[in-house]
C-alpha cells in the first residue's frame, strides 16, 4: 500500500508541472519554505545520483522529492532520475530508499598453509606493529556485525596488546627476543612457539624534536561525527603532548589541497586547536594533491636527527587525482628514502579503505591505527606516543629455521601480508617493518614435533632423513634490523632449545593471553586449525591469563569475544 501511495504522489507532482501559475500557488508557497535549491540547465537530460551526504533524511514511505540535488542515502550510487522528476524550472532531490551498501575496501588473502620442515625448513617475514585491524574488528562487533574475513589480520589483533617481555637496557641493541614453548591449547599433537620482541623503552623526555604534518581529509565523505569530529578531537590529544622543540603543520585536502596551518611550535596548542576547529567537510577527495603538498611542507622543515613524519587522517576514500594505488605507494616510498615517514590514522565506516591505509603506512616506514573511539585515540596518540612516533629500529625481519630432526611441520599464525622470500632476509634492499620505542611484537608458530600426528599425513616415498646431529635444538631464530639512520643491517640470533618446552600451566600469562587472541582471530577468519576450540574456550583462556590490566584493554577483549559468540549463535 505504501509503494502505491508513493508512486501516485510522484506522478501527481509531475502532472502539476504543466498547470498554470495560478494553479501552482500553494505548491510554490510550500517550496519557498524548503531549502534553497539550485537551478539546473535546461539542456541537461538527466541528473546522476551522487554519494554526497544527504541534507534531509528519507522518510519511511520510500521516495521523497525535495531539496537541491539527487542523492542516495546510505548507498554508494542511486539509479539515474530523469528530468520528468523535475517540477517547472526548479530541480528537486529524489531521495531513494535503498539498503546500505558496504563499500569498505580490504585486501583479500589466504591463511598460511602448513609447511613440511623437510620441504621448507625456513620461514621469513617482516615484523608488524600495526593495530588497525583490531580496532576495526572491535568497531564492527560493537555495531552488531561479524567482521568480514579479510578485515581480520590475526597478528594485528595479537599485537594490539602490550606484553611484559624482557627489554634491552641500552639502545645499542634496540630490542630483545623472548621465546616460550608449550602445548597448543587447541591441538593435542602440536606445540606453540611464542616469539616476543620488546623495544628499548625510550624515556618521554628523551624523545627527539618532531616535525609533524597533519594531512587531514575534509572531503564530503568525512562529514560525520565519527570521522571529522573524532579526527579533530584525536589530533588535539596528540598536540597536547607536543613541546616548544616540536613543530606542527596542517594540510587539508578535498577537491583541492591547501595549508591551514603553517609550521607552528608545539607548545602553541591554542593556535593548533583553533586551526583544527575551523575544519569542515565538503567536496570530492583529491588525496594525491594533499600528499604532495604535505611532503613539500615536511621537507622544507626537516629536523636533522629528529622525527619527520606525516600523519594522514582519513577514511581512505581517494577518488580524485592520483588514485592509482601503486603510484601512491611509489610516492610514499620515494619520500621515505628522503627521511620523511608516514603514519595513517583511519576513521569512519561505509566507505573505509583499510587496504590503502595499511599499505601506505607499510611503505612509509610508519604505522597504521584505526581510531573508532576517543579512547583509542588516547591509546595511540597519548599512552603510546613514543612508540607511535619514535622509530628505534627499521627494516626488522624475522627468520626461523626449524630443525627437521625435531620438528616435522609448522604454520605461522598471521603475518600473511608480511611474508618474505628466504633470500630477502639478507638483502638490505628489501623493505620491512619498523619498531618504535617500547613496542612489543609477538609472533606465534604452531609446530608438530617428530613422532606426533601432523596435518600433512605420511608420504609413501619421502621419509624423514636425519640431516644433523643437533637433537637438542628445535629451531634457530634470527632477527635482522637497521639502526634508524643506517643503510646496513645487523644480525641477532638465538637457538631455541627442546629443553625449553613447558607444560601449558607453567608458561607465562603473556603466552596464554596471546594464544587466546590468536585463537579468536582464527575463529573470525575460519577456524580451520582449531578443532573444537570455540569462543567459550577463548574466554576461559583469556580470563585465566588477563593479569594486570591497567587500561582495561584485556577486559574489553573478553567482552568482544562474548559479543562475537552471541552474533554467530
Amino acid at each position: 500500500m505504501k509503494k502505491t501511495f508513493t508512486i501516485a504522489f510522484v506522478c501527481l507532482l509531475t502532472a502539476c508541472a504543466g498547470q498554470k501559475a495560478d494553479n501552482n500557488l500553494k505548491e510554490k508557497e510550500a517550496l519557498a519554505k524548503k531549502p534553497v535549491v539550485e537551478q539546473q540547465p535546461q539542456k541537461r537530460q538527466e541528473a546522476k545520483a551522487t554519494n554526497e551526504l544527504a541534507e534531509i533524511a528519507v522518510d519511511a514511505d520510500g521516495i521523497t522529492v525535495t531539496g537541491s540535488r539527487i542523492k542516495a542515502v546510505g548507498h554508494a550510487a542511486a539509479p539515474q532520475v530523469s528530468m520528468d522528476m523535475l517540477v517547472g524550472n526548479v530541480s528537486h532531490t529524489a531521495y531513494v530508499k535503498m539498503p546500505p551498501l558496504d563499500r569498505e575496501n580490504y585486501k583479500q588473502f589466504e591463511n598460511h598453509t602448513v609447511q613440511s620442515v623437510l620441504d621448507t625448513p625456513i620461514s621469513t617475514f617482516s615484523i608488524d606493529v600495526d593495530t588497525g585491524s583490531y580496532a576495526n574488528v572491535r568497531r564492527m562487533l560493537n555495531q552488531g556485525q561479524i567482521p568480514r574475513k579479510d578485515a581480520v589480520r590475526v597478528e594485528e589483533l595479537i599485537n594490539y596488546f602490550s606484553y611484559d617481555y624482557q627489554a634491552p637496557e641500552a639502545m645499542n641493541q634496540p630490542f630483545m627476543a623472548n621465546t616460550e614453548l608449550a602445548p597448543s591449547p587447541w591441538n593435542d599433537n602440536a606445540h606453540l612457539l611464542h616469539i616476543g620482541i620488546k623495544g628499548y623503552e625510550q624515556p618521554a623526555t628523551a624523545r627527539p624534536a618532531a616535525n609533524l604534518v597533519f594531512l587531514v581529509d575534509v572531503s564530503g565523505s568525512m562529514n560525520s561525527p565519527d570521522k571529522l569530529g573524532l579526527l579533530k578531537s584525536s589530533l588535539k590529544l596528540l598536540t597536547n603532548q607536543m613541546n616548544k622543540a616540536d613543530h606542527v603543520a596542517i594540510v587539508v585536502y578535498a577537491g583541492a589541497a591547501g595549508v591551514v596551518l603553517e609550521p607552528t611550535r608545539g607548545n602553541n596548542q591554542a593556535k593548533i586547536a583553533a586551526a583544527l576547529d575551523q575544519l569542515s567537510a565538503g567536496g570530492s577527495t583529491n588525496g594525491a594533491a594533499g600528499i604532495h603538498l604535505a611532503y613539500q611542507l615536511a621537507e622544507q622543515n626537516m629536523v636533522k636527527d629528529g622525527i619527520n613524519r606525516i600523519l594522514v587522517a582519513t577514511d581512505g576514500d581517494f577518488n580524485v587525482g592520483t588514485t592509482n594505488f601503486e603510484a601512491l605507494k611509489e610516492l610514499v616510498e620515494e619520500k621515505r628514502q628522503k627521511g620523511v615517514s608516514l603514519t595513517t590514522l583511519g576513521f569512519g565506516t561505509g566507505n573505509y579503505n583499510d587496504h590503502l591505509m595499511e599499505q601506505l603506512a607499510d611503505v612509509g616506514n610508519g604505522n597504521y591505527a584505526y581510531i573508532d573511539t576517543i579512547k583509542e585515540a588516547n591509546k595511540v596518540l597519548v599512552e603510546q606516543i613514543n612508540s607511535t612516533l619514535f622509530t628505534i629500529a627499521k627494516d626488522v625481519k624475522i627468520q626461523v629455521e626449524f630443525n627437521p630432526d625435531v620438528v616435522s611441520e609448522y604454520r605461522l599464525i598471521g603475518y600473511e601480508n608480511r611474508q618474505l622470500n628466504t633470500e630477502d632476509f639478507d638483502n638490505d634492499k628489501v623493505d620491512a617493518g619498523e619498531i618504535g620505542a617500547g613496542h612489543t611484537v609477538t609472533a606465534i608458530y604452531e609446530i608438530v614435533l617428530q613422532g606426533k600426528k601432523g596435518w600433512l599425513g605420511e608420504s609413501r616415498y619421502q621419509k624423514q632423513v636425519v640431516t644433523n646431529n643437533i637433537q637438542d635444538e628445535i629451531a634457530f631464530l634470527k632477527i635482522r634490523y637497521k639502526q634508524p639512520d643506517a643503510d646496513n643491517s645487523q644480525l641477532l640470533q638465538w637457538p631455541i632449545m627442546k629443553a625449553d618446552i613447558k607444560d601449558l600451566g607453567q608458561v607465562s600469562d603473556e603466552f596464554k593471553f596471546a594464544a587466546s587472541v590468536a585463537a579468536f582471530g582464527q575463529l573470525l577468519r575460519d577456524g580451520t586449525y582449531l578443532n573444537s576450540f570455540g569462543y567459550d574456550d577463548v574466554m576461559s583462556l583469556a580470563r585465566a591469563s588477563k593479569g594486570a590490566d591497567d587500561y582495561g584493554y584485556r577486559g574489553e577483549f573478553l567482552q568482544l569475544v562474548s559479543l562475537a559468540k552471541g552474533l554467530v549463535n
